[in-house]
């Protein structure tokens, strides 16, 4: 059984140790002393020095820990080993990972479109974005993936972080900000209300360190989220013309 790390140990990588586990030899770290839970899920808990000389290893931290993360397991990686992140945006990890980490390592660049809370009922349907890298093994990635069940999209990262701009960042954009309004489940709701309650449900869990990179590390985001604003501004400017009925 081939052996496959886990940087980060928070819900997704939990969730990626859940359904990887059966497949490999899987063992987690992350900052925290989190082996405890580790045993519970029935992985090994290693030190990153470790985890860094497996088979695979997955880097799933937060976008702005991952320069971190690779400039440390670059002196531990085997010749041969695969890298794959699994960060939001893609154009600045795929930079750092092709700056930081030796040439004899394999690099493909991922972004799950789904969280734990989308995964509760499993896999199958959800979607994966894949991006080849270095050494032609996003093949093999995405066949796993697709053997779980998932939806694989190849792409390139350019491509990615601009589709994303809309699909992802312009939509907790929304959603964050209506779930810190706090909009209530009103009795005389909509079907249209409805889905924006939805909506917050879906991102009222996700954590400010997501939204962050999402908004500020997408090179897209910031002038997506720059028309919105201006149109939605634009809109209630509209309202305040004079009244031709009045």
């Amino acid at each position: 059984m081939r052996t496959l790390g886990i940087i980060g140990f928070g819900q997704f990588g939990r969730l990626a140790a859940q359904h990887l586990r059966t497949r490999f030899d899987v063992a987690v770290t992350d900052m925290e002393d989190r082996s405890a839970e580790a045993a519970a899920l029935g992985v090994a808990w290693l030190p990153l020095e470790e985890i860094a000389t497996r088979e695979i290893v997955i880097v799933a931290v937060p976008v702005q820990a991952m320069r971190g993360v690779f400039e440390r397991i670059a002196p531990h990686l085997r010749p041969g080993a695969l890298v794959i992140d699994v960060g939001s945006v893609k154009t600045l990890p795929v930079r750092w990972m092709l700056e930081l980490l030796p040439a004899e390592v394999d690099i493909v660049a991922t972004h799950p479109l789904f969280g734990p809370q989308s995964a509760k009922p499993g896999l199958t349907g959800l979607r994966l974005v894949v991006c080849p890298v270095r050494g032609g093994r996003e093949t093999g990635v995405a066949r796993i993936a697709r053997d779980a069940g998932l939806v694989v999209n190849l792409t390139t990262p350019e491509e990615h972080d601009e589709e994303m701009a809309y699909v992802q960042a312009l939509t907790h954009l929304i959603g964050r900000s209506l779930a810190n309004l706090g909009i209530p489940d009103e009795m005389l709701k909509t079907p249209s209300y409805q889905h924006l309650l939805d909506l917050c449900g879906l991102i009222g869990d996700d954590s400010f360190e997501l939204f962050t990179a999402i908004q500020t590390l997408n090179p897209f985001a910031r002038e997506t989220a720059g028309r919105f604003v201006a149109e939605a501004q634009r809109l209630l400017d509209a309202t305040n013309l004079p009244n031709p009925n009045s």
